[in-house]
C-alpha cells in the first residue's frame, strides 16, 4: 500500500504563519519547526551538559520537527480564534488529535509505534514535550524580537506576551535562562556584526 505521510509533511511550506498580522518576513511552519528543533536540541544539551539532565536531545529535536504535523491537515489556527474561550479551545485540541491520530495512520502500520510518540502530542514523553513547548516560546519571542527591529509594531504584543511566558518558564528550568544569555542577544543582529562578533 503506499503511504501519503510524507507528501503531507512535505506541504508544511505551504502553511503560513501569523495568518492576521502584517510580517516584514513571512513565516511557514516548515521554517518554524526547524527552528524549534534547533532550539530544543540546544535546550536538552543545556540540561544535560549544565544542570544534570538526562534527555535524549537527539529524541527531543525529531518531537519538535514533527510538532506541528497535524497542521498539514487542517492549517495553522491563529491564537485569537483557537482561544477564543474554553469550549473552542477544547474543540481545537479535539481536532488536533484528530489530525495527529491521521498522521500516523498514513504511514505504514509496522511504523505506527515509533512515530506514534513523536506525532501524537499524547503520547510524547512529557520531559520531550515540555522542552518542546519551551523552544516554541522562545522561537517565537525571536521572531517577535526580529520583527520589531524591523519597525513592525505588529509584533509589540506578542514580544509582551512571550517575554512574560519566558520569565515563568525561567523559575522552574535553569536552561532557558542559560540559553537566553548564551544566544538570544545574537540571534537579531546584521550579518556585519556577526563577522565582528567571531573575530
Amino acid at each position: 500500500m503506499e503511504s501519503t505521510f510524507l507528501a503531507w509533511m512535505f506541504r508544511m511550506p505551504l502553511i503560513k504563519r501569523w495568518a492576521l498580522m502584517y510580517c516584514v518576513k513571512p513565516e511557514n511552519i516548515a521554517e518554524h519547526s526547524h527552528q524549534v528543533a534547533i532550539v530544543a536540541h540546544l535546550l536538552a544539551v543545556i540540561k544535560n551538559i549544565k544542570f544534570g539532565g538526562n534527555v535524549n536531545a537527539d529524541k527531543v529535536a525529531t518531537v519538535a520537527l514533527y510538532h506541528e504535523a497535524s497542521e498539514t491537515r487542517y492549517g495553522d489556527v491563529v491564537h485569537p480564534t483557537k482561544y477564543a474561550n474554553d469550549k473552542i479551545s477544547q474543540e481545537f485540541k479535539h481536532i488536533e488529535a484528530l489530525a495527529e491520530q491521521e498522521c500516523l495512520e498514513s504511514l505504514p502500520s509496522e511504523f505506527h509505534s515509533i512515530f506514534e510518540e513523536l506525532i501524537v502530542q499524547d503520547k510524547v514523553e512529557q520531559e520531550h514535550r515540555d522542552i518542546v513547548k519551551a523552544a516554541d516560546i522562545i522561537v517565537a519571542y525571536i521572531k517577535a524580537l526580529d520583527e520589531l527591529n524591523h519597525n513592525n509594531p505588529e509584533f509589540e504584543h506578542v514580544e509582551q506576551n512571550q517575554r512574560v511566558k519566558m520569565d515563568e518558564l525561567k523559575k522552574t528550568r535553569p536552561e532557558v535562562q542559560y540559553f537566553m544569555d548564551t544566544f538570544l542577544s545574537c540571534c537579531t543582529v546584521t550579518v556585519d556584526k556577526l563577522t565582528s562578533l567571531q573575530k
